[in-house]
Order: C-alpha cells, then structure tokens, then sequence
C-alpha cells in the first residue's frame, strides 16, 4: 500500500510556500547529484503561488528542465496552454521549459505519440512530479474515457500519450497531451498540491479504493513504491 503523508496549512500561501521550498530543496539535490534537475509541474490555478515562489528560489535554473504534466491541444500562447503559463514565469529566472506539445493537433493520438518521442531525450526518471486533483478525481489530463487505460497501465516505458476525456471540460473543451502514470509513479519525489475539503475528501475516498478505484487519481496512487505527499489548505 502506498505510503501518504498530508501536510495541512491555514491557507493557500502558506502551502504555496511549502511546496515551492520541498520543490527546491529537490531540485537543489538533483544538481548536486547530476548536475541537472528535471521536474514536471501541474497546469491549473492552484499551483501558479507555488510556481512564482519557486522561481524565486536561488537556484541554478539553467541546468533545470520544466515541463508540464500534461497540456492542452492548443497553440504556444494561448490561454489554455499550461506552458504557455510556465514559461512567463520561468523563462525569466533562465529555466529550460520544454513543451510537450504546441499546436491545436487534429489527431490528440499522433500528438500523444509526438510527446512521447520527445520526453525520450529528457534525462528519466523525473526528480519531481507535483500533481494537482480535481473536484471529479483526474490528475494531470487522465480522466475517465476511452484512453483511460492506456494512460495508467500501458507500456511502463511511455512517458506521453493523446488523451480525449469523456466528458470534455466546459472552461477546456480540447483534447489533451498528458504523462502517463508510469512517468508520474517513478519520479523521485510525488507531490500533491490540493485546496478544499471536496478534492480532500475525494482523494482520500479514492485512496482507500486502492487500484479498484474509479477515479483517477486513485488509480495514479495505487502502490507507488515511493511515499507521496499531499499537501493541503480548506481554500
């Protein structure tokens, strides 16, 4: 069973600033070790506090990679584009934030497999993966749909794959580019970063479903080898 530790905080600041400080302590491990760090972070609202705390940490952000843990199919740009929004705040501090896709892609499973060619040249595994939830259960872009499956139990080696939900989100009604679980499970550290009692409750709720679970993130968590932290503020 996977090992999970909550961390709860008054509000979402002080959690932004937790998260950003576990995030570079990780990072600062990684270039110490190899000189050069690579981690994957979410898209969402949630994490932009976190992500701005983190870029300014002092670090040696030019031998760090960045990239999204999944995104939208949508041009560099665009209001969607979640590395669109990463890139505005770590291309500054002179961070290597590498797309996963970057254009509004007809075929979401051609594009899946674009990414996935792509992460292959990325140094593997991941120093750190930091996840969001949402209010239905999906992390990253894994929802409920036909490409389920394949997403949290296809080949351990693909990192990437063309996802449609099942049921499109209204604010985001595009197909997506998402990492699979195995690229998620096997990073070094596994970190959630999560605002209110409904994504609480859900997640703990998904965690006692265990691999049985029909949401996703549950099905994320399910025997990961390396314990998770779930970081947590009621707004």
């Amino acid at each position: 069973m996977t090992e999970i530790e909550w961390w709860d905080y008054d509000d979402a600041d002080e959690m932004a600033e937790a998260v950003a400080g576990d995030a570079a302590f990780v990072i600062e491990s990684a270039l110490d070790a190899r000189g050069q760090a690579v981690i994957a972070l979410p898209g969402g609202k949630t994490p932009l506090p976190i992500y701005q705390k983190l870029a300014d940490k002092q670090l040696d952000w030019k031998r760090v990679t960045i990239i999204p843990t999944d995104d939208r199919l949508v041009p560099m740009g665009d209001p969607l584009s979640n590395v669109t929004a990463m890139a505005k705040v770590f291309l500054p501090v002179k961070a290597r934030v590498m797309p996963i896709t970057s254009e509004a892609a007809t075929d979401y499973r051609a594009a899946g497999r674009a990414a996935d060619a792509r992460l292959q040249d990325v140094h593997w595994p991941l120093d750190l993966c930091l996840l969001g939830v949402g209010a239905d259960g999906h992390t990253a872009s894994i929802f409920p749909g036909e490409d389920f499956e394949e997403a949290v139990a296809g080949p351990r080696e693909r990192r990437a794959i063309g996802v449609m939900p099942g049921d499109l989100p209204a604010e985001a009604p595009v197909a997506r580019v998402t990492l699979t679980r195995a690229a998620m499970v096997t990073a070094r550290a596994l970190t959630l970063a999560v605002t209110g009692q409904a994504k609480r409750d859900v997640i703990e709720q998904a965690i006692a479903q265990g691999p049985s679970s029909p949401y996703p993130i549950g099905r994320v968590l399910a025997d990961v080898e390396l314990p998770v932290d779930i970081h947590w503020s009621p707004a």
